[in-house]
Order: structure tokens, then sequence, then C-alpha cells
């Protein structure tokens, strides 16, 4: 795709192209473990063409794109029938901001998750709504609004005419204005650092008042680890939850961290990160939560801890 640049048939020119397409797969799938897959895949795909076919190809960052967009579309595909018989809440797997666990390391660029680039794009609550899409939705609004790309080239990805995917993004765009709440990440990260304190001494009132009458707690323990199968609904019983957590969880420590590009929080024992907290905050109250504690989506976070 024309977004992702020419660099030419070299190793080093192709290697190039890996970052940008781990971001597009992250946001289309909401797994980095599944992103890294796909990425591979097309990268799999590109190698596995003659050398003669390779050198016609005119850009070999928009083959792989190209590729990597229909690879992405497949899983969601089959991600439905999956998510079906998954325990409890699906969430998108929660990515740590390395910088703020290791001032003094270099990024490690052989990480997939060192190559995320952290943007509004990537926030939970914006997964979380890219997960209300259909694939093709997804596919389309994501290519071209987050990463602009033309809908003639979308078009190449979903064999659909740039009409029709003009009006998948459309549609797309329509459900994530439904769901679009302002976020201030000053007052977000004042909001965690309240909910955490009150967290911290059983304070079920102050915890009461922090968060909105309506809030929702969704977590996803994925059957692996101990979590509500379904989401918790008003403030007041989400506060109690907490605080008897809190009474059954001796010797848990919690972080202030960046969570997907926004203040939120990571409980660890004895250095292994157990779960990790993202927050909706809208008027200095948290109107949601989403727990992830399914340890195979902590990956990102194991050598952090």
């Amino acid at each position: 795709m024309g977004a992702a640049g020419t660099p030419g048939t070299s190793t080093d020119g192709i290697a190039a192209e890996r970052p940008q397409l781990l971001n597009v797969a992250y946001r289309l799938l909401g797994s980095l473990a599944e992103a890294e897959d796909a990425v591979q895949e097309a990268y799999a795909r590109w190698y596995a063409l003659p050398p003669a076919r390779r050198d016609e190809i005119a850009a070999p960052g928009a083959w792989l794109s190209t590729v990597t967009g229909r690879i992405c579309l497949d899983v969601l595909g089959s991600a439905r029938s999956r998510r079906e018989r998954y325990v409890g809440a699906w969430l998108p797997e929660p990515l740590p901001d390395r910088t703020e666990w290791d001032r003094g390391r270099r990024a490690d660029h052989t990480d997939p998750a060192d190559q995320m680039v952290l943007d509004e794009s990537v926030t939970m609550a914006f997964l979380v709504v890219l997960e209300s899409m259909t694939p093709a939705e997804r596919v389309a609004f994501v290519l071209h609004d987050v990463f602009r790309y033309p809908f003639a080239e979308i078009a190449a990805v979903l064999g659909r005419t740039s009409a029709a995917c003009k009006q998948l993004a459309a549609s797309a765009r329509r459900r994530v204005r439904l769901a679009e709440a302002p976020v201030a990440a000053a007052g977000q990260a004042q909001a965690v650092r309240h909910v955490k304190e009150a967290w911290e001494t059983r304070n079920i009132a102050a915890l009461v008042d922090l968060l909105d009458p309506a809030a929702v707690m969704t977590a996803d323990g994925g059957g692996l680890a101990g979590a509500a199968l379904r989401p918790i609904e008003g403030g007041a019983l989400i506060a109690q939850y907490m605080v008897a957590l809190a009474d059954k969880a001796p010797g848990l420590e919690l972080l202030e961290r960046s969570v997907n590009g926004l203040p939120g929080l990571v409980a660890q024992r004895d250095g292994v990160v157990m779960t990790v907290a993202s927050f909706e905050v809208v008027d200095g109250r948290v109107t949601r939560i989403w727990v992830v504690r399914n340890p195979e989506k902590l990956r990102p976070w194991a050598r952090e801890a």
C-alpha cells in the first residue's frame, strides 16, 4: 500500500517495513501475538515468491501491507467462533510503555512491543470499540482513518469496490462516534492515582465517589486466572468487588503505569505482573475499567516486572 512506502527489494528495505506492519496488524487484531504471527506469515509469503516474481513487484512495502491486511481479515473472520468458546469476556492485549520500567535501558527493537506506536488509536477504549465492528468495517476503518491508506488500495485487501470500502469505513466511523468519550490524560492520571490509594486503604466510600454511578468493569481471565465472567455494572458494586479482591490479595503491589498510552494500574506479586487495568475517565470520574488477568495476554509485561 502507498502509505507503507517503497523501500526496494533489499533485505534491509523489506525488514524496515516490519514496525509499520506490526502497528497495522495490532490495531486490526487487538492481539500482539496474533499481529506478530500475521506479519511473520506475510514475510514468509514474500520469501516464498520466486526471485524473478519479487523483482517484478515495484512496491514491496505495498505488497506486504496488502498481504498482511488479508491475513488479518482471515484471522478476524475466524476469531468470532473462537471468542464464543472463550471463558468470560475477551479484551485486547494491553501494551506497556517500556520507558517507565527502565528509563536507562534502550528499547529492544527485536521485541514487537518496542516497535509499537502508542497513540489514541491504540487505547483500550478504542480497541474495544473496534471489537464491535465487522471484520470488513474494522479493516476499512483502521487502514483509512488511522493509517490513511487510500480506498483504492483498501479495496485490494477486502476484495470489494472502493465505494463499498468507503461505506464500510463510514459505518465504522459512526460506531466510534457513538462510543467516543473525552479523555484528558492529566485528569486520568489523578483519578487513577486516587483509585490506587482508595484500593490500598480498602476505602469503599472513596472508591464509590471516584466511580461513576453507571461505571462498568470488564475482566478478562480467559479461564486461566480468576476473573468475573460477566461485566460488573454500577460504581457501588465495583467498589465492593475491588475491596473484596484487596482482602484476598495479600502481598499484591499496585503500580501506576501507562497502559496502551494512558495512565493505568499494574498489580504484581513478587515481581510478577498479575493484572493490568485500563481506565476511561470522564469529568473526573471513572466510567469504564478493563482488567486483563489472562497470563497469555500479559507476556509483554513479564520482562518489565
